[in-house]
């Protein structure tokens, strides 16, 4: 058995010469405790030194990836016939494996059989010295730590994440700059603020004009319309504004200065993010644009971190602080975050715009995945996703207008009861309706005849009547086909159950009249009654009244008498 040893210098194959001591995995250290212990066990049988440090590092780089090197394989293919490999990775062997069909072997005793190889190297490998190898590893550790810092697909994306912040903040500072110029040059020409309202024409305005008195004799044609330059020169006559000095004016064209150039640095840092954005995530850009993209990786600090989430992380991402308000006071948690400025959703009705953020975020994580860790640079996959999207949309849209504008499949029919109306005939079903006059009779006489016509309706739709009723009809000719009769049948019955509906309901209607009545009637009664017994009442009041003053009389003339 061979074992595989990397190495600053190169790499080293060792013989075992004892296999059985691998057997004790515990006691192989003690094997190793002396170099002449250490040439009992293993024995160097070849060594491939690294010509200069490049080969080096791009060895070294391949190890990590678990990948050999071509030198690795070279050398394996020429020593290694038959024989079995110990590997200290596990991928390592495996990769040997199925390029050179080498038998490989990685295990415990094998770990072991490294460490005790490690702390013996320069004794058993011959010309290597320790004053040599400690410069050849640190070397080694600081170039590999270069070319990982300097490809690392982790810190590739670092400069979009810089762009965006740095492109938010020039924003910022641009909306605070152009209102200190409205608010600093409007004492000395407050009108001006009303006359132009871009922030990039009013610098340019107070830029060439200076003070409003110069303004009746300068040419504003290339910057301002002529219907404002018009309106600007009468109002710079006529402004009550103060006046302000060569100096203060001078500070205010400094500011105006930095109003203009910030746009123009911008738009180059746009350029930049965007051929940067098409270059890392392509996919991620064609699906929701430059700036909502390069939001998404700043937000979730890198776009192998991004990719770890999954599509309904990415929907709400930007809109914590809402979701979790909307948890802790349950109620309904946001639709969409950052992606809610990708111009997909912004084309979508309100209506649609949850739909159409969720689909967009179940797309965007499949595209964030691909850039992140897929071999292919072409943004195909996005566009495809992106027209997919699209006719999502447009079936959406097509299903809400069939829906308002009555489609055939969506069109709701609207139609007005009417229970004396056939449907699409014009014609009533049942005679017009006649005054009823038992309906002016007794209380008790309605009361029966309401009840009692219910019930000779319910008895006249029994189902006993209507067995009779069957009976009683004549029978259709045996010439007709059954599919005649079948339908014949269903039309009968339908017309049956209209009849019956229409029957009780009018017996429904009278029974309600009825009610009424008798209920104004009772009320008319009560009223009488009351009327009645408030005259009883005011009857004894005036005849104890009566009692009281012939009393009062019959003892005034007995006193007169006395």
């Amino acid at each position: 058995m061979l074992v595989l040893f990397e190495t600053p210098a190169g790499f080293a194959l060792f013989k075992v010469l004892d296999e059985g001591k691998l057997s004790k995995v515990e006691d192989l250290w003690k094997e190793f405790a002396t170099s002449e212990s250490a040439r009992q066990v293993v024995k160097l049988k070849a060594f491939t030194k690294f010509e200069n440090t490049s080969e080096a590092l791009s060895a070294a780089t391949l190890l990590i990836d678990s990948k050999p090197s071509k030198g690795l394989r070279k050398f394996l293919r020429t020593h290694c016939e038959g024989e079995m490999l110990a590997v200290a990775d596990s991928k390592l062997g495996n990769a040997i494996k199925e390029k050179l069909q080498i038998e490989c072997l990685h295990n415990n005793a094998v770990m072991e059989l490294m460490r005790g190889v490690r702390s013996q190297l320069t004794e058993l490998i011959s010309g290597l010295a320790v004053q040599d190898l400690a410069p050849m590893s640190l070397g080694l550790s600081h170039s590999l730590s270069r070319y990982k810092l300097k490809f690392s697909p982790d810190k590739v994306d670092t400069m979009i994440i810089q762009a965006i912040g740095l492109l938010d903040d020039l924003d910022k500072e641009l909306n605070t700059y152009a209102m200190r110029v409205r608010e600093w040059y409007g004492w000395h020409f407050p009108e001006l603020a009303k006359i132009v309202t871009d922030n990039i024409q009013y610098a340019k305005v107070v830029m060439l004009m200076g003070n409003r008195v110069n303004a009746v004799g300068l040419d504003f044609s290339e910057i301002l319309s002529e219907e404002a330059e018009t309106a600007l020169k009468e109002a710079a006559v006529i402004s009550m504004g103060t006046e302000v000095s060569d100096l203060d004016l001078a500070n205010i064209k400094a500011l105006c200065d930095q109003v203009l150039a910030l746009p123009e640095y911008r738009a180059q840092l746009y350029d930049y993010l965007r051929s940067r954005m098409n270059t890392i995530a392509p996919n991620l850009t064609a699906l929701v644009g430059e700036l909502v993209g390069a939001r998404l990786i700043a937000h979730g600090g890198s776009l192998l971190n991004l990719a770890k989430q999954p599509g309904s992380t990415v929907q709400i991402l930007g809109a914590e602080k809402a979701l979790f308000r909307a948890l802790k006071t349950k109620h309904a948690t946001p639709k969409y975050g950052l992606i809610f400025h990708a111009s997909l959703i912004g084309q979508a009705p309100p209506k649609l715009k949850g739909k159409i953020s969720r689909s967009l975020a179940a797309k965007t994580a499949l595209a964030i995945r691909y850039d992140a860790l897929g071999d292919g640079q072409d943004n195909t996959m996005g566009l495809e996703n992106r027209l997919k999207l699209e006719a999502r949309l447009r079936n959406l849209e097509g299903r809400e207008l069939g829906r308002s504008a009555g489609s055939t499949k969506g069109k709701p029919k609207l139609e007005f009861y009417d229970k004396d109306r056939k449907k699409g005939a014009g014609a009533l079903i049942t005679a017009a309706k006649t005054y009823n006059a038992a309906a002016d009779s007794v209380l008790g006489k309605s009361v029966e005849l309401a009840a009692e016509k219910p019930a000779e309706e319910l008895e006249e739709t029994s189902p006993s009547k209507k067995r009779k009723h069957k009976e009683a009809e004549p029978s259709q000719p045996e010439e007709a086909g059954e599919g005649e009769k079948e339908e014949e049948d269903k039309k009968e019955k339908k017309k049956k159950k209209k009849k019956q509906a229409e029957s009780a309901e009018d017996a429904n209607v009278e029974h309600e009249e009825v009610e009424a009545k008798t209920k104004k009637e009772k009320k008319k009664k009560k009223r009488k009654h009351e009327e009645a017994e408030d005259g009883a009442a005011s009857v004894q009041v005036e005849e104890q009244e009566a009692e009281t003053r012939s009393k009062k009389e019959k003892r005034k003339k007995e006193k007169k008498s006395e």
